[in-house]
């Protein structure tokens, strides 16, 4: 790409050329663009240019394709465009204002565009939502988005959950020798006297280890209950992922229920993330009450069950209902956990009515990354 200094032009009058559209050519000083903002303007123009705000504003001009470069007729042809002129950050942004500010569906229901299209958390959401389009042919290379996005996700919780469940380092010597757990103080302090002025070095006759304490573990549950309305596509995916990262350890019995008006339990499919996103519906109805009162039918022992409730509390079914079905299982000792957003922004956007009733009945009513959640319920878990 050529860049600012390539042909003079003043770096900071560009960016805000590029921001402005064609609107701000007289304020800036006529022609200041390079080469590569011509091109930069013009794939910038195909997609904000058919902002109907701006339109009416006069701030740009739909169809225009700046000045002598070739003009960008076919999404396939603007993804080539962004690819070749734009960082990886900015390329992510333009892909998520095309498919989520301007309904450019083809980014993911044309074979030619997903074959070519860098795999990301937000074409992932986009295929969540519009899958019920596609036919079987592009629903097999949008599969191919899915399990690359979700791999990426498992790969880095997986660290996360590890983390979260290795028990506490102890003073108590070891007599496995690990790296991860070689005590340096102590062995420095053993080794003194082996030291060296001459070589101003202490020879290590004796090494010590940290040894790991295993936390007592018995048996918990953990109940992920998963809102697929459209608004939460984002925590439907990092739920599923969580559930398959905490599915199978020791001392944690793992539940995945996604709902809409309808309840459904995946968790006979746990362990594969990937089938479950391809199976979610978003969109539709909500009936948070009949959820809860599902996930009350699984709890086993009140006192060591875990309830996470993911949703933006907007109850399509009876409020009272919801908020009775939280209470009781409150006050029987179970922990509720009430979350407006599970992924790695926790960013929450919800009822704030409902979720002061919730929490006025006990429930902990807030948002989580997924890393939180491993560490809460592995405290939980160890103790």
């Amino acid at each position: 790409m050529t860049t600012d200094s390539d042909s003079g032009v003043d770096p900071g009058l560009q960016r805000w050329r590029l921001v402005l559209g064609e609107a701000a050519d007289g304020a800036l000083g006529g022609a200041v663009l390079n080469a590569g903002g011509v091109g930069q303007d013009a794939a910038l123009d195909w997609l904000y240019g058919r902002d109907e705000e701006l339109q009416r504003r006069g701030v740009r001009r739909t169809g225009r394709h700046g000045g002598d470069g070739p003009s960008i007729i076919t999404t396939v042809d603007w993804l080539d465009q962004i690819t070749k002129l734009f960082p990886k950050e900015t390329i992510e942004r333009l892909e998520r204002d095309a498919v989520e500010r301007y309904q450019i569906h083809d980014v993911v229901t044309d074979p030619a565009v997903l074959a070519r299209i860098e795999p990301n958390e937000t074409l992932l959401r986009a295929v969540l939502r519009t899958k019920h389009l596609m036919n079987p042919e592009v629903l097999h290379q949008a599969r191919r988005i899915v399990e690359a996005v979700v791999k990426q996700l498992m790969d880095r919780l997986a660290t996360e959950v590890r983390r979260a469940f290795t028990g506490a380092r102890s003073r108590t010597p070891s007599r496995f020798r690990l790296a991860r757990d070689f005590d340096v103080r102590r062995t420095l302090r053993a080794n003194l006297g082996h030291y060296r002025a001459q070589d101003r070095k202490v020879y290590v006759e004796q090494a010590y280890f940290f040894s790991r304490t295993r936390r007592h573990v018995e048996r918990w549950q953990l109940i992920l209950l998963v809102d697929q309305s459209g608004s939460m596509a984002g925590s439907v995916i990092h739920a599923a992922v969580t559930a398959a990262c905490l599915w199978g350890l020791p001392g944690v019995k793992t539940h995945l229920v996604t709902f809409d008006t309808d309840v459904a339990d995946l968790t006979g499919e746990i362990d594969d993330p990937v089938e479950i996103l391809m199976k979610v519906q978003l969109g539709g109805g909500t009936d948070i009450g009949r959820a809860v009162a599902y996930a009350t039918g699984l709890v086993e022992q009140p006192r060591r069950t875990i309830v996470a409730l993911i949703s933006d509390f907007y109850e399509g079914g009876d409020p009272g209902r919801l908020v009775r079905g939280v209470q009781a299982l409150v006050e029987q000792g179970t922990k509720v956990l009430c979350l407006a957003a599970l992924d790695e922004q926790a960013e929450p956007a919800y009822d704030p009515d409902m979720g002061r009733h919730l929490a006025d009945v006990g429930a902990a009513v807030g948002a989580m990354t997924p890393g939180e959640l491993a560490a809460f319920v592995a405290e939980h878990v160890g103790r």
